[in-house]
């Protein structure tokens, strides 16, 4: 029985070393990844819960979109009613180029722009056709909105620049928005601009009353009741506004239909709209004042348009000197203009060059 019994064992053994070398030979084989593997793919993680709020607060992967106009002004007309944001909101500077073909001083703006993403914003509204394609690097890469045709005088104009408007409120961040054009330069460095525009007590849109026929004189009786002849101002087509300006840009439709129907030229529609209307419905938030320094000193219907040889050191200087009536937060002050028009692509190269110096960018 004995010898019988330690047989058994010793055949237990034996067939349990076999098993063991068996089992490891074909983990070796196969490889303990593809069991581990075969294990820990069925895990699935639990779907990260969505942010609501990012559809609010996060600005447009892509500005190309097929909404009609109808549709974005009354999206862009959207504004929150709290001062205070849930978020991290860092306020922005739109600056939004109303163009008629390309950007000859591109070069000029990257510069100024470069290193400053987090506080500015570029929208671009011209004929696809005649706008150049940028490169990946630039700040004007794929900044082109939907666009139509704005002509000169017409109504036309002032529907571009509510689609800017409407685009860049389209962005939370974006807090003021800068209209310019293809000839238009900045003055001084971004720095200079952004704490003059942000500190700013008011936004810069001309307004007067002119009693001239050039003003006065434009005036057609059937704007009333919505717009009297004392209410009727008059001002530079290139403004800054805030973003609660914007707002009442954008979704105005009790004055726009009078101004599209009487004030065609020779009444020019971009340079009563926006200054008339503010002004009776906010004339407190207005500098009555542009930011943008033209030359109407020659006569005629457009400014001087300045090229290569008026690009020297006391041209700037008399720019900058300012206006003996301009004002800032309610104090006199030399600084009126952070940008000026009317330049020609002869002038980009010497602007480059005397920026540095003259521009301290």
């Amino acid at each position: 029985m004995l010898s019988k019994a330690l047989l058994l064992l010793v055949f237990f053994l034996a067939f349990s070393v076999v098993f063991i070398i068996i089992t490891v030979s074909t983990t070796k084989y196969y490889g303990i990844n593809s069991v581990v593997t075969s294990v820990t793919s069925s895990f699935v993680p639990c779907p990260e819960k969505p942010n609501v709020l990012d559809k609010w607060t996060k600005p447009p992967l892509a500005l190309m979109h097929n909404m009609s106009d109808e549709e974005l002004l009354w999206l862009a007309s959207f504004m929150p009613q709290r001062k205070d944001y849930p978020f991290n909101r860092v306020p922005k500077i739109a600056f939004m180029f109303l163009t008629l073909g390309p950007l000859p001083f591109a070069p000029l703006w990257e510069r100024l722009l470069k290193g400053h993403e987090k506080h500015y914003s570029v929208y671009i509204h011209s004929q696809v056709s005649s706008l150049a394609e940028f490169p990946a690097s630039s700040v004007f890469y794929r900044r082109l909105i939907p666009s139509q045709v704005a002509e000169w005088g017409r109504m036309s104009i002032c529907d571009a620049e509510r689609r800017l408007l409407a685009n860049a409120l389209l962005d939370i961040s974006n807090e003021w928005f800068v209209l310019l054009s293809e000839s238009c330069i900045p003055l001084y460095n971004f720095n200079t601009i952004y704490t003059y525009i942000t500190k700013s007590k008011h936004s810069f849109m001309g307004s007067f009353d002119d009693p001239s026929p050039y003003g006065r004189g434009r005036y057609n009786g059937n704007m009333s009741p919505e717009v009297s002849i004392e209410e009727w101002r008059k001002g530079s087509q290139w403004f800054e506004v805030n973003r609660e300006l914007a707002v009442y840009i954008v979704k105005d439709t009790f004055y726009y239909p009078k101004f599209k129907e009487f004030c065609t030229p020779a009444c020019y529609v971009d340079e009563h709209y926006f200054p008339t209307m503010l002004t009776i419905e906010k004339p407190a938030a207005l500098a009555n004042r542009s930011l943008t320094w033209v030359d109407w000193s020659r006569g005629g219907a457009h400014p001087a348009t300045f090229g290569e040889l008026d690009i020297k050191e006391d041209f700037f200087a008399g720019i900058m000197k300012g206006d003996d009536n301009c004002t800032y937060n309610g104090e006199s002050t030399s600084m009126c203009y952070l940008f000026a028009r009317k330049f020609s692509p002869s002038a980009l190269e010497p602007l480059v060059q005397i920026s540095p110096k003259i521009l301290s960018f």
